[in-house]
């Protein structure tokens, strides 16, 4: 082989990839044609959706109540775990706020560090399976 050829040979790239074509920009809100869309009506306040259970549903259904809450803290030298005892005010997606009677005290609890809560009287709860039936 001569120097030609072979520089020839090894500035010789691939042919490049045809780029897919980008759709055209739509406006926000504007219905995307070939996707179904549902509208699902948001339930009544104070309600979960049927189909969800997380804890802060079932703490929403249970508002008023009084719970001791089991809270552990990671890398805590002073207290890894902790009890708050208190009626539950609000329930949100990261976190409890709850108060104490006896001392008139508000927490604002997260979720993050919440391990299980006991009541001493029974819960308000709809399974998402059992639709319905609402205790």
């Amino acid at each position: 082989m001569n120097a030609q050829t072979l520089h020839a040979q090894a500035t010789t790239l691939p042919a490049p990839m045809p780029m897919p074509a980008m759709p055209p920009a739509v406006p926000a809100g504007t219905p995307i044609q070939g996707v179904q869309s549902t509208t699902t009506t948001p339930p009544p306040p104070g309600l979960a959706p049927l189909e969800q259970s997380f804890i802060e549903n079932i703490l929403r259904f249970n508002l008023g109540k009084v719970g001791t809450f089991y809270m552990t803290y990671e890398n805590n030298s002073q207290w890894n775990a902790k009890i708050f005892k208190g009626k539950i005010e609000a329930a949100g997606r990261d976190h409890i706020i709850i108060s104490d009677a006896k001392t008139g005290m508000r927490y604002l609890l997260l979720m993050v560090n919440l391990d299980y809560v006991t009541f001493d009287e029974e819960l308000k709860y709809t399974s998402p399976y059992q639709v319905g039936n609402r205790r």
